[in-house]
């Protein structure tokens, strides 16, 4: 049977709807189809940038940093000597309260109702002085006498009259009476007195005979004139041991009376005695009355340090000046003291005992330096430093002379007639 007009044109229709759909599914599916190098392409990561950073002009300041540990320099035991005494070494008064200050001089303590007087030496007092002592320890008693304008005569190691009357002289200036020589030698003297005076009547008597028999005309006055010329010798006599027993029972110094302590003033800082209880050695700490402050660095920090050397502390937010006193080996590591220049009442307060930042400005530039991140030096072929400056797109190799780093940036200079200026854009990374 032969198809009809109308069926033939559905047939044509739907052949035709077949093939654009086919033809649209093939134009989609060739547009999602690339090539290997189109994928590459398209896959592949963006083109680096360079990362830079200007060239900028500043002044740089090397500087070591670190905490350290509050507290009042040079922290000594004082220690008083009893053994001289004849009684029980009880305190009777003067027990210094803590954070009171030790002055040279002036009792720092009673005991037995005698002062031990604070004195700056080096060596201790290690025995009771008197008249016709010798000895390095006489030559440092006559230093501090003299430095305290006590006036001892002439400053050597032995102990005259001069020096006598100087420690009275200090006695005198602490408030006290000095010390009494031994008994036996005010026995002494007061003997040797006694011989002198009778010594003298001897003399008079001699001399008196003398003149009586020349006035008799006596043809012969020699044993009058012997008489005379014995009662001299004997008042002579008499008179040097006076002298010699006045000498020894001059004012002495007590073993107990005195404490010497390197350096004064200091701050006390710990009583070990009270009043009414028995000294057995160490009474009191002390230390100097001037605050430090203590940090700990190793061997190659310390070597660029020295005393001198400005610093800052920082308190709560508050730049306190300072000066490094001192850089000393303790152990494997080195303290280094800084000092504050001038504090407060309230500051010191605020200092005694605690942990605080410390700065310590170790080399600057003279003023303002083009500088640049460490991160933009990098080596040339030559072993010399370098930067790379991004200009107009396209970057320029730049050598340079290194100066002083600090803070993650160093001083560059332009080598010859190289170009480098405050604003440039150098690269720090890509």
């Amino acid at each position: 049977m032969t198809a009809s007009p109308k069926s033939r044109r559905r047939v044509l229709v739907s052949v035709a709807g077949i093939a654009v759909v086919s033809l649209g599914v093939g134009v989609a599916a060739g547009s999602r189809i690339s090539s290997p190098e189109d994928a590459a392409a398209k896959t592949a990561p963006p083109k680096a940038s360079q990362i830079t950073v200007p060239v900028a002009k500043k002044a740089l300041s090397s500087k070591v940093v670190g905490r350290g540990d509050a507290s009042f320099d040079g922290a000594v035991n004082v220690r008083v000597e009893t053994s001289g005494l004849t009684t029980p070494p009880i305190v009777t008064g003067k027990v210094p309260a803590v954070g009171s200050t030790i002055t040279e001089g002036k009792a720092l303590l009673e005991i037995t109702g005698r002062p031990v007087i604070g004195l700056a030496g080096v060596l201790p007092m290690y025995r009771s002085l008197s008249p016709g002592s010798k000895g390095p320890d006489v030559l440092q008693l006559e230093q501090t006498l003299d430095r305290l304008g006590l006036d001892p005569g002439t400053v050597d190691d032995e102990y005259d009259l001069d020096t006598s009357a100087a420690v009275e002289r200090l006695y005198d200036e602490a408030g006290y009476d000095a010390p009494e020589a031994d008994k036996q030698l005010t026995q002494e003297v007061d003997a040797t007195r006694k011989q002198v005076d009778a010594a003298k009547k001897q003399l008079r008597q001699a001399q008196a005979q003398l003149k009586a028999a020349k006035d008799a005309k006596a043809k012969d006055t020699s044993v009058q004139q012997g008489a005379v010329d014995d009662a001299e010798a004997n008042l002579a006599d008499a008179q040097d041991a006076r002298s010699e027993a006045e000498f020894k029972a001059g004012t002495p110094l007590p073993v107990s009376e005195v404490v010497y302590v390197k350096t004064l003033p200091r701050r006390v800082d710990d009583v070990k005695v009270e009043r009414g209880g028995t000294v057995n050695g160490v009474v009191m700490s002390a230390s100097g009355s001037s605050l430090v402050v203590t940090l700990k660095v190793d061997a190659e920090t310390a070597q660029r340090l020295k005393a001198g050397m400005v610093a800052s502390l920082d308190l709560d937010g508050t730049a306190i000046a300072a000066k490094v006193r001192r850089v000393a080996k303790n152990g494997s590591t080195y303290d280094v003291v800084v000092a504050p220049n001038a504090v407060t009442a309230s500051q010191l307060a605020l200092l005694r005992d605690a942990n605080v930042r410390v700065t310590i400005p170790v080399k600057s530039t003279s003023g303002k330096v083009l500088a640049v991140p460490l991160a933009a030096l990098s080596s040339g072929s030559d072993g010399g430093s370098r930067v790379e400056v991004l200009r107009n797109g396209q970057v320029e190799l730049v050598p340079v002379t290194v100066g002083l780093s600090a803070d993650g940036f160093a001083q560059v200079t332009p080598k010859g007639d190289a170009k480098l200026s405050d604003g440039d854009q150098v690269v720090v990374g890509k």
